[in-house]
């Protein structure tokens, strides 16, 4: 039998799970590579693949993490990404929801700061990001916008998961 993956949720108010050092280092497996069959994962940390199925799985409905494919949107026709600040009045959380409506942003968070709200876009160019620019200032809570065009990316990485 194996042991159960320690996925509990801290007694503190704040909604942190808890992982022990077996999880953390499937977690770190699947980071380096999310194709990696059970069976290696559960020979580099000293499972077996059904443990580490079951691990996987339990990681995986409590929340703690999801495995998806990251593309790269420039090979794709994608070569205008930016980030965009927003101001706005009201209900941070109607306008947030607002924009998270909006297929072509990918990314949004409240923030504290010069911001109200961040929003990250990947754009086929400069029109369709005037396009997205529209779609936001048409929301009536929007006050104003700020964007940060990227020019080139220098590191994006998702492996602070397990620090």
């Amino acid at each position: 039998m194996t042991t159960p993956p320690r996925v509990r949720r801290n007694s503190a108010s704040t909604g942190t799970v808890v992982l022990d050092d077996l999880s953390k280092q499937i977690i770190e497996q699947l980071q380096n590579d999310g194709r990696m069959p059970y069976a290696a994962i559960g020979k580099a940390v000293g499972l077996s693949e059904a443990a580490v199925r079951q691990r996987v799985q339990r990681l995986q409905d409590a929340g703690v993490m999801q495995i998806v494919a990251v593309t790269d949107p420039l090979t794709l026709g994608f070569p205008r990404q930016a980030m965009i600040g927003v101001n706005c009045e009201g209900d941070l959380e109607s306008v947030a929801d607002e924009l998270s409506a909006i297929d072509e942003i990918d990314y949004v968070v409240l923030t504290a700061g010069s911001f109200d709200l961040i929003v990250e876009v990947v754009c086929e160019g400069d029109g369709h990001l005037l396009e997205i620019l529209s779609k936001i200032r048409a929301i009536p809570a929007v006050r104003a916008t700020e964007s940060f065009v990227y020019l080139k990316l220098r590191k994006q990485t998702y492996s602070w998961g397990t620090r």
